[in-house]
C-alpha cells in the first residue's frame, strides 16, 4: 500500500509540474506575441496614438540649454514634440536628434511659432546646460523653438511618468535609451506615440501640422491604438 501512495504522490507531482511548465510555455508564446505585435502593429507613420489623459505639461520648472527656467505648464497652445535623449549617448540619441533636426528643418519657420521640439535629458546628474548647449550646437539643434532641458533627476522621472516611460541604468552604470518620442496636443494631452526611426520625417511633420491647426490627427487617419513600449 506505501508503495502505491507513493506512485500516486510521484504521479501527482508529475502532472503539477507538466501543468506549470505548460502554463510557463503559455505565457511566453503570450509574451512573444505581444512583443511581435508591438514590432509589426505600428502604422505607416511609425507609431500608435495614445489613449492617455494625463497632462504632459505639468507644473514643473527645468532648465534649458541657455540656462533658462521653463515651466513646462508655459508652453501650453502649441504642440510639441517631446523625446528624451542624453549628451554622452554613444548613438541611438544621436540618430534621434538627427531625425528631429530633419522634422525641425521640414517644418521650417512654423517651429517656434506654431509648435516645438522639447528634448529632455534622461542623464540629469551629468546634462547641465552647458552640456545641453555644447549637443546642441554640435548637432545644429540650437535653433528658435527647440529646447533641451535638464532638472533633477525627480523632476525628469515625474515628467517621464506622463509619457509612460521610466529613466533607467544599467548595472555598468550606462543610461537606458528611450527610443520613442511623442507628440503632445495644444492642451498638454499626447495624440502619438512614435518608433524612433521607424517614423517617417514627413509624416510627424504632416501630424504636428494638424495639430497645430486643431485639426484631428486620430486613427481614422492610419494610427493604431497605442501600446506603451517601456
Amino acid at each position: 500500500m506505501t508503495s502505491t501512495l507513493n506512485l500516486n504522490l510521484k504521479e501527482q507531482s508529475l502532472g503539477t509540474s507538466l501543468s506549470l511548465t505548460m502554463l510557463l510555455v503559455i505565457v511566453g508564446v503570450m509574451t512573444l506575441i505581444g512583443c511581435r505585435r508591438h514590432a509589426e502593429d505600428f502604422d505607416e507613420r511609425g507609431g500608435f496614438e495614445v489613449h492617455d489623459t494625463s497632462d504632459c505639461f505639468p507644473d514643473i520648472t527645468l532648465v534649458d540649454q541657455h540656462g533658462r527656467n521653463v515651466s513646462l505648464a508655459s508652453l501650453k497652445g502649441k504642440p510639441a514634440l517631446f523625446d528624451f535623449i542624453y549628451t554622452n549617448c554613444p548613438g541611438p540619441c544621436l540618430l534621434l536628434t538627427a531625425q528631429m533636426k530633419q522634422i525641425a528643418n521640414r517644418l521650417g519657420p512654423k517651429l517656434g511659432t506654431e509648435a516645438r521640439i522639447v528634448s529632455i535629458t534622461v542623464d540629469p546628474e551629468h546634462d547641465h546646460p552647458a552640456q545641453l548647449l555644447a549637443y546642441a550646437n554640435k548637432q545644429g539643434a540650437d535653433i528658435s523653438g527647440w529646447l533641451f532641458l535638464t532638472g533633477t533627476p525627480k523632476q525628469i522621472e515625474d515628467v517621464m511618468a506622463r509619457f509612460n516611460v521610466i529613466r533607467k541604468r544599467e548595472a555598468d552604470g550606462t543610461v537606458d535609451h528611450v527610443l520613442e518620442f511623442f507628440l503632445v496636443d495644444a492642451n498638454g494631452r499626447a495624440l502619438l506615440q512614435y518608433i524612433g526611426q521607424k517614423a517617417e520625417p514627413d509624416r510627424v511633420v504632416s501630424d504636428v501640422e494638424r495639430a497645430a491647426a486643431r485639426e484631428p490627427v486620430a486613427a481614422g487617419d492610419g494610427a493604431n491604438q497605442a501600446v506603451i513600449l517601456k
